[in-house]
């Protein structure tokens, strides 16, 4: 895969990430994608579990929806989802409680819009029509506003096996940390530089923390608000779909997939000098860093199956990466480069990941 584009050259995701309350709405075959990829690798993988899908209210969000349809054909224990209060949110998306709320006993003109709410779904048929799916969900105020990071969350997480979310991309390092410190499972939707970021990437390097099956080709569609339309250029908000496009958002998650362990399938480096489809190694071969001992890897299917010393390559081998096939040793960060990124022949280059091949076995 080619380099991957800077987060600074994508404006559109800088402000979707300057929202603190961003709105974007998973589509419902991108969370099917993503789920069916772990359950392929563990059928039993949500069997018995409490899940926690904060940031959900189920009457917009697609997550709460597709887990309490299979609530029982996937064996959940429990489903939890909480949303914000809607005063939370930037003023200008605005609010209007449904029937679904506004019917209900505890309906509260105050409380819907300075409180959040938590839906609540286990294994009882509330309504006897024989089946436990959406129609079973139970609901309350939250005393809080609904922020992951308050108490009362904090509180559900704890209670929680897996997290699963969109969350605000102007809080995902704090959501990261709040993931961590809670010692669950999880899988949500990021910005792929956030696998660059100092407080995640040595949770990259121990295993701890990959990308998912990710999205389809690599794009990530949205829905949002009516307000937020016009904040997007030509061409990644559609009209016609009424959705906003995304290339540089993936999945994020510590559960097993079977991608994963998908050997990357390489020629040696004999082969790459003489047939690599990249003219930065055919013909000339591979480059030594100025201040790193490991050559330079510009793309990751230009990687030799048989070099034995340590590699440069780029973030997007990530998407890519085997962990019985190959080893992260650090990156410029990690490794503490001279002037923080590698260089070769005096030239800076994007931002590197430095690999070595595992012996076999």
């Amino acid at each position: 895969m080619e380099e991957p584009v800077s987060e600074g050259k994508n404006s559109n995701l800088a402000a979707a990430r300057a929202s603190k309350n961003g709105e974007f709405y998973t589509q419902w075959v991108d969370i099917e994608r993503e789920m069916n990829a772990y359950l392929e690798y563990d059928p039993d993988v949500f069997r018995g579990k409490v899940i926690l899908l904060p940031c959900d209210d189920p009457e917009w969000s697609n997550f709460a929806k597709f887990f309490a349809l299979h609530f029982s054909d996937y064996g959940i224990k429990k489903l939890i989802s909480t949303s914000y209060a809607p005063n939370s949110k930037p003023a200008d998306i605005p609010y209007q409680p449904t029937l679904f709320e506004t019917e209900s006993p505890q309906f509260d003109k105050q409380k819907t819009f300075s409180h959040g709410k938590k839906f609540v779904l286990e294994d009882k048929d509330v309504n006897a029509d024989g089946v436990v799916n959406i129609d079973d969900l139970q609901w309350v105020y939250l005393e809080g506003d609904g922020d992951f990071r308050s108490d009362e969350i904090t509180a559900l997480r704890n209670e929680a096996d897996i997290v699963i979310t969109n969350p605000p991309f102007s809080l995902i390092r704090e959501f990261i940390a709040w993931l961590v410190e809670g010692k669950v499972a999880f899988s949500f939707i990021g910005p792929q530089s956030t696998l660059s970021y100092k407080e995640v990437f040595p949770l990259v390097r121990d295993g701890k923390f990959w990308i998912g099956k990710g999205f389809a080709k690599g794009d990530s569609y949205f829905r949002i608000p009516e307000t937020a339309k016009t904040d997007y250029a030509a061409g990644v908000y559609d009209p016609a779909t009424q959705l906003v496009h995304f290339r540089n958002l993936t999945w994020f998650t510590n559960i097993e997939h079977g991608r994963r362990h998908e050997p990357l399938k390489l020629m040696t480096m004999a082969d790459n000098i003489k047939h690599s489809k990249h003219k930065q190694v055919r013909a000339v071969g591979y480059q030594t860093y100025d201040n790193f001992d490991a050559i330079e890897i510009p793309y990751t299917d230009a990687i030799p199956s048989d070099f034995e010393g340590i590699m440069g390559v780029p973030i997007s081998f990530l998407e890519k990466h085997n962990p019985d096939q190959f080893e992260i040793v650090g990156n410029e960060y990690s490794l503490n480069l001279s002037k923080g990124r590698a260089y070769v022949q005096g030239q800076r280059k994007f931002a590197r990941i430095f690999i070595r091949r595992r012996k076999a076995q």
